[in-house]
C-alpha cells in the first residue's frame, strides 16, 4: 500500500481578504457587534447548542477563532430559539456558509438519562438551565437555517454529526436512523476533529466552489447519486474488507441503510467495518446506500502536528463567556476555566466510549513550551485564578506523547485498541515527557497546585512507577478518580478493559506512594452497570468486591448506548463486533435491557442502600445465593427491612458513610469527557 500524500499545513493557506478587519475581542453575537467591527456581513455563521464561551475547550470557539485566523469574518448564533426561522436571521445571511453543531455533547445524551428520563439541567447553558436546546439539535438547527436562508450552503459538524455520519442505532427512538447528512438536508457533514476540513471548505468556498461539490475532503461525508467511475468497490456486506484491494482507487461498500435497519446482526458487522477503516494512514472511503442516494464517507482527517496544535490552542481566545451573559453561571465553563488541554485522541478503544471515533487513535500533542505559555495566559486573563490549575489533560490524563514505536506499523495497523487485550509491544509507554511537563508546570511562578482531573489509564501508568509517584506525590487533591469499570472477566472483555488485577497493582502503587508522601489519599473508582456482556451474577460479584474493599457508591448510572460506539452495536444486535461476524452472525452477547433488570444492576452497585434491599433479596434468592442475606460481614444485604424504606429506585439517592468505608461517586459510561469539534 503506497503512502498517502502529506496533509497541507493548517496555517499555510493565503488569508482571506477580510483579515484586514483584524481580531475581534469576542466573535460577534449581534449586528451591533458586527457593525462595530466594520462588517457589513459575516462570511461564516456558526450555530451552536452551547452558550458561547471563548475558550479552546468549547468546539465552536475553537473553530471560530481558527477561521478568523484564516481571514474570515465569523459570527456565532448560540442557543437560538428553534421554534421559527426568525431567530436564525438576526445576524444576516453569511457570505459563504452556515456551520451547525449541537454543542460539545450529543444533544440526546445531554438531555436524557440512561433510563430515557428528561434531564432538568444543562451544564453548557447559563444558570444550568435545561431545555435551551432541542432534541437532535443539529437536525433542527439545520432545518431552521435552511428556512432562514434557502440558498446558503449548510455544513453540519461537531460530535453529534460525527457520531451519526452513517446509518446508526439511536437509543432514544430504539431504531436505526439514516445518516444525519441526509436527514439534516445538509450540503456536507464534517466528522472528527474538524480543523483541516473546515479550513479547506472555507477557502474553496471563498473561491466560488459550492460545498456540495467538495466530495474529496478528508473527514467529511457527502451525498452522491452513485460511485464515480474508476473506483473499485469492495463489498463488505458479509466479511471484513480485505486490506489490499488491488490496483486503482477503492471504496468499501457498507451494507445499505435499509439492510442494517432490517438485520441487527448486519448492523453490528457494519459497525465493525467502520471501526476497521478508521486509521487515517490506511483507511479507504466508505459508501453506504440510503434509498436512491449514496452517503460517501471520506477517510478520517490527518492528525494535527505539534506545531499545528500549538498554533491552534494559542489563538487569541478571550478565555471567558461572551459579555452578554453578564455574571450568570455556566457550569461547564466553571469546570474547565483553569484547565489546560495538552493532547487529544485516545488509543484505548473502550467499547462503550466514542472518543476514539471522534478524535482518532493517534495522539496529537502540544509542546511543553506552548502549554506553559497557556498557564501564563490563565494567570493573566482568567478572573478568579488562585494559583490552582485544575487539570493538565485531555481525553486521557497520561497518553501525552505516547505513540507507536514504528510509523510504518502505525500507518497500516487495524487493531481496535492499542492496549487490549494487552498493551501492544510496539506501543511506547514512556511517561518521562509527561513527568517533565508536570515538573515544569509546577515551577511556573504563581502556580500553587496542579491537579489531574482527566481519566487516568492505570494500565499504562503501572508501566511507569516514576509517573505514578510523581502523580500521587504532587497532583492528587486527596482523591483520584479512576475507572476499572467492572471486576468480572465477561463484562471487561466486552468493554475492552484490563482485568481487575491491573487495578489492584495500581492501587498498591497509589497507596505506597501516598504513604511515602505522608498524605492520606483515596481512589474513587468508577463502575458501569448493565453494560453489554454483564449478567446479574457479574453484578453480584462486583457488589461483593465493593463490600469487601469498603467502597460505597453515592450515585450510579447504567450504560448509555451512545451513537457509533461498539458497545452500542452489541446492545442493539446482541452480537459482538469485536471479532469477525461470519455470515453476519458472530458471538452472541447478553445485555440487560428491561427497566427492572437495569435497576437491579444499579442496585448491586448501591448494595448498602436500604431502598435497594428488597430488589436485591429477590435477585439473590433467584441466583441461588440466599446465603448472602443476613446480618454478618460476609452477607451482602440484611434480612430485615428498616421502617419507611423499600422502594426499588435508588438512583442518585445518598446514604451515610459506614465507619471506615470510602464513599465515591460514579457516573459510568459517557462521564464528563470533553468533546471537541
Amino acid at each position: 500500500m503506497t503512502a498517502a500524500p502529506a496533509p497541507r499545513p493548517l496555517f499555510s493557506w493565503r488569508k482571506h481578504w477580510a483579515h484586514r478587519f483584524g481580531t475581534a475581542p469576542f466573535l460577534p453575537m449581534s449586528r451591533d457587534e458586527m457593525t462595530a467591527l466594520g462588517w457589513d456581513a459575516c462570511d461564516v455563521l456558526l450555530v451552536t447548542g452551547d452558550a458561547y464561551v471563548d475558550h479552546p475547550s468549547f468546539g465552536m470557539a475553537l473553530i471560530g477563532r481558527l477561521l478568523e485566523a484564516q481571514g474570515f469574518r465569523v459570527a456565532i448564533l448560540a442557543q437560538p430559539d428553534w421554534t421559527s426561522a426568525e431567530a436564525f436571521q438576526v445576524l444576516g445571511r453569511p457570505a459563504l456558509f452556515i456551520a451547525v453543531a449541537a454543542g460539545n455533547m450529543d444533544s440526546m445524551v445531554n438531555r436524557y438519562t440512561a433510563d430515557r428520563r428528561l434531564r432538568h439541567n444543562d451544564s453548557y447553558t447559563p444558570n444550568d438551565e435545561g431545555g435551551r436546546r432541542p432534541d437532535r439539535a443539529t437536525l433542527v438547527y439545520a432545518q431552521r437555517a435552511r428556512e432562514a436562508f434557502k440558498d446558503t450552503p449548510i455544513i453540519v459538524g461537531g460530535i453529534e454529526a460525527s457520531l451519526r455520519r452513517v446509518a446508526h442505532y439511536d437509543y432514544w427512538s430504539d431504531t436505526v436512523r439514516r445518516s444525519l447528512l441526509l436527514d439534516a438536508k445538509a450540503d456536507l457533514l464534517v466528522y472528527g476533529n474538524a480543523e483541516r476540513a473546515i479550513v479547506e471548505i472555507a477557502h474553496r468556498a471563498a473561491k466560488g466552489e459550492h460545498p456540495r461539490a467538495m466530495t474529496d475532503i478528508r473527514g467529511t461525508a457527502a451525498a452522491r447519486p452513485a460511485v464515480p467511475e474508476g473506483w473499485t468497490e469492495i463489498d463488505a456486506t458479509n466479511a471484513d474488507p480485505p486490506v489490499r484491494p488491488g490496483d486503482g482507487p477503492a471504496v468499501v461498500r457498507l451494507p445499505s441503510y435499509e439492510a442494517v435497519k432490517a438485520d441487527p446482526a448486519l448492523y453490528a458487522h457494519a459497525a465493525r467495518v467502520v471501526h476497521l477503516e478508521s486509521n487515517p494512514g490506511h483507511a479507504r472511503p466508505l459508501v453506504q446506500r440510503h434509498g436512491d442516494r449514496e452517503v460517501w464517507l471520506n477517510p478520517p482527517p490527518w492528525p494535527l502536528s505539534t506545531e499545528e496544535m500549538d498554533a491552534l490552542y494559542e489563538l487569541p481566545f478571550a478565555r471567558a463567556p461572551h459579555p452578554t451573559y453578564g455574571d450568570v453561571r455556566i457550569p461547564a465553563w466553571e469546570m474547565i476555566r483553569f484547565s489546560i488541554t495538552i493532547m487529544r485522541g485516545c488509543f484505548g478503544g473502550c467499547a462503550f466510549c466514542s472518543i476514539t471515533e471522534h478524535e482518532g487513535r493517534v495522539i496529537q500533542n502540544r509542546s511543553q513550551a506552548s502549554i506553559l505559555r497557556e498557564i501564563e495566559q490563565v494567570k493573566g486573563k482568567t478572573a478568579g485564578f488562585t494559583g490552582v490549575i485544575s487539570d493538565l489533560g485531555g481525553p486521557s490524563a497520561n497518553m501525552y506523547r505516547l505513540a507507536c514505536k514504528s510509523p510504518d506499523i502505525q500507518r497500516v495497523c487495524r487493531r481496535l485498541s492499542c492496549v487490549y487485550p494487552a498493551i501492544c509491544k510496539t506501543l511506547d509507554t514512556d511517561h518521562s515527557a509527561l513527568i517533565d511537563l508536570y515538573r515544569a508546570a509546577r515551577a511556573v511562578p504563581g502556580v500553587k497546585k496542579i491537579t489531574i482531573a482527566s481519566g487516568l489509564r492505570y494500565d499504562l501508568a503501572v508501566r511507569s512507577p516514576a509517573y505514578v509517584k510523581e502523580l500521587v506525590t504532587h497532583h492528587v487533591g486527596g482523591y483520584l478518580k479512576i475507572a476499572p469499570e467492572h471486576t468480572e472477566a465477561g463484562p471487561l472483555a466486552h468493554m475492552m478493559k484490563p482485568g481487575i488485577g491491573t487495578f489492584d497493582r495500581f492501587k498498591q502503587m497509589f497507596d505506597r506512594f501516598s504513604r511515602e508522601a505522608g498524605k492520606e489519599q483515596y481512589l474513587i473508582p468508577y463502575f458501569i452497570a448493565a453494560h453489554p456482556g454483564t449478567t446479574d451474577e457479574d453484578m453480584m460479584n462486583l457488589a461483593l468486591w465493593l463490600k469487601r474493599n469498603g467502597f460505597r457508591a453515592d450515585q450510579v448510572q447504567a450504560f448509555l448506548p451512545s451513537p457509533m460506539a461498539l458497545a452500542t452495536a452489541m446492545y442493539h444486535s446482541g452480537r459482538s463486533p469485536l471479532r469477525p461476524l461470519r455470515g453476519g452472525r458472530g458471538e452472541a452477547v447478553f445485555t440487560a435491557k428491561g427497566l427492572r433488570q437495569r435497576r437491579l444492576h444499579k442496585a448491586f452497585l448501591r448494595y448498602h442502600d436500604p431502598e435497594n434491599w428488597p430488589l436485591l433479596r429477590d435477585a439473590l434468592k433467584r441466583l441461588g445465593r440466599a446465603d448472602l442475606i443476613g446480618p454478618g460481614k460476609r452477607h451482602l444485604v440484611p434480612a430485615h427491612q428498616p421502617a419507611g424504606t423499600g422502594r426499588t429506585g435508588g438512583e442518585g439517592q445518598r446514604t451515610g458513610r459506614k465507619k471506615g468505608a470510602q464513599s465515591f461517586v460514579t457516573t459510568g459510561a459517557g462521564k464528563g469527557r470533553r468533546a471537541r469539534s
